[in-house]
């Protein structure tokens, strides 16, 4: 049974999920996750959440000050979770139109960032209305991503394979293994299972 502050502070969460779902703007959202923190949906594009995909955690920090970001700033941008993944407190999934596809059973850290664009030109003097590059980005299924990681455009990431906290992921990394670092490279392979 519940004690008078832990009801407390689940029903202050439930009303600030619901003032982040009164302030989202992206209104081609469909899926049922669930919400153990707020999700911010902005943009024109959509997002797919698979079956029983959790948004927040409650043991890790700023569960209850901060949110997740969801924005698909395009017509045609796409973001997708698949099945049962779990993405942790003050995640940020960004895409401009090629999209990012996490695959079912994912575990995604908190403070965990994921871009398909860079959102800028690079070159300084077209900084400001020039033309940024963009690439999908793919995450495959039962991969786990530490916290504090930057996942960057044109990046797949294959099954099974742990991203180590920390890490700037900014080119693929196989199946099947441990990477880490800024940036991230492959480290070692996962144990075999006993």
């Amino acid at each position: 049974m519940l004690n008078a502050r832990d009801r407390l502070a689940i029903f202050l969460q439930r009303l600030r999920i619901l003032k982040y779902q009164a302030l989202s703007t992206c209104r081609q959202v469909s899926g049922s996750p669930i919400f153990l923190q707020p999700v911010l949906f902005l943009g024109e594009g959509a997002v797919i959440i698979g079956e029983q995909v959790e948004f927040g955690w409650g043991k890790s920090p700023h569960l209850h000050t901060g949110y997740c970001l969801l924005h698909v700033s395009t017509p045609d941008a796409l973001i997708t979770i698949g099945d049962q993944s779990k993405i942790n407190n003050n995640a940020v999934i960004r895409s401009e139109g090629p999209g990012v596809d996490i695959g079912a059973h994912a575990l995604i850290g908190s403070e965990v960032s994921i871009y398909d664009s860079d959102f800028h030109d690079l070159s300084a003097e077209h900084r400001r209305g020039g033309q940024p590059q963009k690439a999908a980005v793919r995450i495959a299924e039962n991969v786990f991503v530490g916290d504090r990681v930057m996942i960057l455009k044109g990046v797949h990431i294959g099954a099974n394979s742990v991203i180590g906290a920390g890490s700037v992921v900014s080119s693929s990394i196989p199946a099947g293994v441990i990477a880490a670092g800024s940036p991230a490279r492959v480290i070692g392979k996962l144990p075999a299972k006993p």
